[in-house]
């Protein structure tokens, strides 16, 4: 398998700041031709092809989840993360995930659409025209009001969870003081927030997850905490890097943004090609449970292959000759793997979808001119591409 050079860093999904290498796509175009699934280091590989990534995902039996997805996972250094979805294989995983879902699925979210758009509105209503962070004002709370809404959480912490949601990604790489501080603050604050819905349930996720047994017995707290924070960091991370990488592509295609903002019928298409572009979750693993053949390459019991969701999704096998352009009215003749795919499709992909359609549609309307300004800065990751600020101008209301 051949070695495809990245600028100047190794190309390793384990090495924060490969995503956003300013020669990541071209990296991965190359591994697509030439290697497609490439050894990076000693019994870990990186699976570039759709079919390939997309092959992986439906079959868990060998391809495991449980022995680690994340890139700097503490379960491959022997960690035990009860509770946690995202490390779970069938047959458990199916019982834990239906746990939530009747809160995410699309009639669910059909409700909480008016919400969303109170919500978006308000973040809209308190900017001034000028200088902004999208990041900071819109992109980060929004999700976060969201879904802590869901969860019952009261106003006054929303801003600790837009800090705390950082932490945990920071802390996944890192060993950052202010976000391993972060990481503990949040556990800490869920843990005591699990206590007081054993004794005061309400009508919220977490009341469903204190009231829920799994196997004919209730959830420990260690285990709702868990739960919890699974759906808390991946839903706001998904969200908000959707949504400002969504603003940064629709502002270096102008032309596609004008159309958006001329006709907001386009807007759903817009938001899958959003997700489809970006990919705010770049990556996750799987471990190989016995040999395998995939893409025409043996692999032997216990390696670990990296699917490289973001290759796939400009991947031409997939998405035709124009996959490498940006394009709201692309017809889909394929399923994107923004959200995974499989038994560990994102649980939350409706919320993300219509926290996007609504952003979108809103902020277009008051501001289909915006600006971007000056350097953006960008969260360094082996979770997430996305922007850590990005810096714009918005013009003052017409009239």
């Amino acid at each position: 398998m051949q070695s495809v050079p990245i600028a100047e860093h190794q190309l390793n999904p384990e090495i924060p700041g490969m995503f956003t290498d300013p020669g990541y796509f071209d990296a991965l175009s190359r591994l697509r031709a030439e290697s497609p699934v490439h050894a990076y280091a000693p019994n870990s590989w990186m699976v570039t092809r759709y079919d390939d990534v997309r092959q992986m995902s439906r079959d868990p039996g060998r391809y495991c989840s449980g022995r680690g997805v994340l890139m700097n996972d503490p379960v491959r250094q022997g960690m035990e993360l009860p509770g946690s979805i995202l490390h779970m294989d069938p047959p458990e995983h199916a019982a834990w995930r239906a746990l939530a879902s009747r809160w995410f699925t699309p009639r669910a979210m059909g409700r909480l659409e008016d919400r969303v758009r109170v919500i978006t509105a308000g973040l809209l209503d308190a900017v001034d025209h000028g200088a902004i962070d999208l990041v900071e004002a819109l992109a980060a709370p929004l999700p976060v009001l969201v879904i802590a809404e869901l969860l019952g959480v009261d106003d006054r912490h929303h801003a600790d969870f837009v800090r705390w949601s950082d932490g945990v990604i920071d802390g996944a790489d890192a060993e950052d003081a202010s976000a391993i501080e972060a990481v503990g603050e949040l556990l800490m604050f869920l843990n005591a927030e699990v206590l007081r819905r054993r004794e005061e349930p309400s009508d919220d996720l977490l009341s469903t997850l204190v009231a829920s047994e799994v196997g004919g017995r209730g959830l420990a707290d260690d285990e709702i905490v868990m739960y919890c924070l699974s759906l808390l960091v991946a839903g706001n991370e998904t969200s908000r890097h959707l949504i400002s990488g969504g603003l940064a592509a629709l502002h270096d295609h102008p032309d596609q943004r004008a159309a958006l903002a001329a006709d907001p019928e386009l807007v759903s298409g817009a938001v899958e090609e959003c997700l489809r572009w970006v990919t705010p979750i770049q990556a996750f693993a799987r471990t190989a449970t016995t040999d395998v053949n995939l893409g025409g390459h043996d692999l032997p019991a216990g390696a670990w292959l990296v699917m490289m969701y973001a290759s796939a999704n400009r991947d031409t096998a997939a998405f035709g000759p124009t996959a490498g352009r940006f394009d709201i009215t692309r017809a889909v003749n394929q399923t994107h793997l923004a959200f995974g795919f499989g038994e560990h499709l994102c649980l939350g992909a409706a919320l993300a979808r219509l926290e996007a359609r609504v952003f979108f549609g809103e902020f277009l309307a008051r501001y289909p001119d915006f600006t971007l300004v000056g350097e953006p800065t960008w969260t360094s990751s082996t979770l997430v591409r996305g922007y850590r600020t990005l810096p714009a101008v918005l013009p003052a209301p017409s009239g």
